[in-house]
């Protein structure tokens, strides 16, 4: 009888022999059916898809698994002890088949490690990798371990921000099972693809803050004197922690960590972290772990105005002139948003027991407004502007030097006819766009509607529709690419085209693999175009150019909300289409579509009217 095996996982043992070469997450998953854990739970925690493309079901995974039972209980019947084989013979007699328990399955999996498969460097990665990582490298082009080697050796150690949803903590154990089982593989993972720990700079470049320090750096180049270290804090924790560590920046560390696959929100808690650290030990000359509530309320009211030494224009982290804060008159959001961050760190630690209690527990947040309207749909471009803008950028990108607005083109359409964030904008990739005949329902190819699946806020994924004037735009910025986009499999749909000179930069373009941009890039080329468009293009009114000057890539979100309910869409499609939770949030639109209306009509009414009109029809 043949039976089709479906691929797992995780560390690999030394085979000697072997009927059917087995996993070690082949193992997990018998073990969580000994334990009576139903198997279409245990077919989507340790079975990927075969490599014939069809999802494992319950029945096939539970057949399977009785079939790997009563082989290793032959396996452990020929190589275990006499007392196990007396046991297992007891058991098949009494109950048909050996019947195991937690304890004997142990026993049974010890005996018979001979059955326990070796990687190879042909191997799938859905054999070794968990469903989840095996699909996100699939979708990445890659499918056995010597292309995932490959894959990352020409990558570098940035390999994995090419691939949805990994993440530094995800790369970081691939990269390590990988080096591990190297002689078993056959190929060898470059020396220099190393994961770096974001949080920590090289050695050369941190700064000690002792108790008479006024210098402010960033986190990972912060270093601490033992007076301010917290390391004999007085609110740390009587009873040993749940984590490794000794002083407070560790602490803070293994609290961000914590979000290293959610990267919008790793940066605005180590933000709002970063500042406190600071603040605490250079304005209070305490450290973390020794701040009480009054500390934490002198804190919030910092917040309202920030000492001029905490605030400096934006720079890199590695210039001299970083500063904690871009701006000293912060919004009451956001004073609201830093100590509610705060206190939820605190509670994390309090939870770990590294902190014995929660000094932010004591304080309130900062009083806001609550206002109804929390989008700024205001900033919607109206659908003159907009069609003005679309035609002045297409005859920019008809000229001979064009490469780098026909790439702010496909920005400008996947935000304002698809409704994408910039975040989404920037991860949008060509592996997850594909046409549909579903544009009209009778099947007319001139009419087929591109569908594009992103996964966005909340980590929910979505489909949205994308524009012909869209798949015309990636076309033309896919050439400068010197790509087809009708035949390429994979990629960033917007990818730069500009390798840096910089030493780093040839390094990471050496191989001619396109880049997706960073979400600060996608600032910064919409932010280059409002500038030229500002200063070239014709008939603007100085309301037009205060529009640009505002402009963003979320303007162009906005824009699509607003036009569609201009149209008329369906509220819910709308919905949809955006990804918002709340139908009542997409209602915005709508109001605000109406108060336009109000507007033009008012306008409209104080206009003089000419005296051929009156009195007739």
């Amino acid at each position: 009888m043949n039976h089709k095996k479906p691929h797992m996982a995780n560390k690999p043992q030394t085979v000697t022999k072997s009927r059917v070469s087995y996993t070690r997450n082949h193992f997990a998953a018998l073990r969580a059916f000994v334990q009576r854990v139903p198997a279409a739970m245990i077919a989507r925690l340790y079975f990927s898809e075969d490599e014939h493309g069809h999802e494992a079901t319950s029945g096939c995974v539970e057949s399977y698994l009785r079939h790997m039972q009563a082989e290793l209980v032959d396996l452990a019947l020929e190589h275990g002890s006499s007392v196990l084989a007396e046991h297992l013979k007891a058991s098949a007699k009494t109950h048909g088949s050996a019947r195991l328990t937690a304890v004997t399955l142990k026993m049974v999996e010890q005996a018979a490690l001979l059955a326990v498969a070796k990687p190879e460097a042909t191997h799938n990665v859905g054999m070794w990798f968990r469903p989840l990582v095996a699909r996100r490298l699939n979708d990445a082009g890659i499918r056995t371990l010597v292309e995932l080697v490959d894959f990352c050796n020409r990558r570098g150690g940035s390999w994995w921000r090419a691939i949805p949803r990994i993440g530094p903590g995800r790369a970081q154990r691939i990269l390590s099972w990988l080096r591990q089982n190297e002689t078993l593989i056959g190929v060898h993972v470059a020396a220099d693809v190393s994961l770096d720990d974001p949080f920590r700079a090289p050695e050369s470049q941190r700064v000690t803050i002792d108790t008479a320090s006024v210098t402010l750096v960033p986190l990972e180049r912060l270093q601490l004197a033992h007076a301010l270290s917290g390391t004999d804090g007085i609110n740390r924790h009587s009873s040993f922690p749940y984590i490794r560590a000794s002083h407070d920046l560790d602490a803070v560390r293994t609290y961000l960590h914590h979000y290293r696959d959610q990267p919008k929100t790793l940066r605005a808690y180590t933000k709002e972290l970063e500042r406190f650290l600071l603040w605490s030990v250079t304005v209070r000359r305490k450290p973390l772990s020794s701040l009480l509530a009054d500390d934490c309320e002198a804190y919030k009211d910092f917040l309202r105005a920030p000492s001029p030494n905490f605030v400096g224009p934006r720079a890199p982290k590695a210039n001299s002139r970083w500063r904690p804060f871009a701006t000293a008159e912060l919004s009451a959001e956001s004073q609201r948003y830093a100590v509610r961050a705060l206190r939820a760190a605190f509670t994390w630690l309090v939870n770990v027991r590294y902190l014995a209690g929660n000094p932010w527990t004591a304080v309130s947040d900062p009083i806001t407004v609550q206002r109804e309207d929390l989008l700024k749909v205001d900033r919607a471009l109206p659908p003159s502007l907009w069609q003005r803008i679309r035609a002045y950028i297409d005859t920019q990108c008809g000229q001979e030097d064009g490469s780098y607005w026909r790439s702010i083109r496909v920005a400008l359409l996947l935000g304002g006819d698809s409704g994408l964030r910039r975040e989404e904008l920037a991860d949008a990739r060509r592996e997850a766009i594909s046409p549909t005949s579903h544009g009209n329902g009778y099947g007319n190819d001139d009419e087929t509607v591109w569908q594009l699946s992103i996964v966005g806020k909340r980590n929910k994924q979505r489909t949205v529709p994308v524009s012909s004037a869209t798949i015309a735009a990636l076309a033309a910025h896919w050439r400068d690419r010197e790509l087809d986009f009708e035949t390429a499999k994979d990629g960033p749909l917007l990818s730069t085209l500009f390798v840096p000179r910089t030493a780093f930069g040839q390094r990471k373009y050496a191989d001619g693999t396109a880049l997706a941009y960073h979400v600060d890039g996608v600032n910064k080329i919409v932010e280059w175009a409002m500038k030229r468009l500002i200063a070239s293009m014709p008939d603007l009114s100085v309301e037009d150019m205060k529009r640009l000057a505002g402009t963003s890539p979320h303007t162009f979100r906005h824009t699509f909300g607003t036009l569609a309910a201009a149209e008329d869409m369906p509220l819910d499609v709308v919905q949809k289409i955006l990804g918002h939770a709340s139908l009542q949030t997409t209602s915005i639109y709508v109001q605000a579509e109406k108060q336009r209306m109000l507007r033009e009509a008012a306008s409209f009414y104080r206009r003089p009217k000419s005296d051929e009109s009156n009195g007739k029809d």
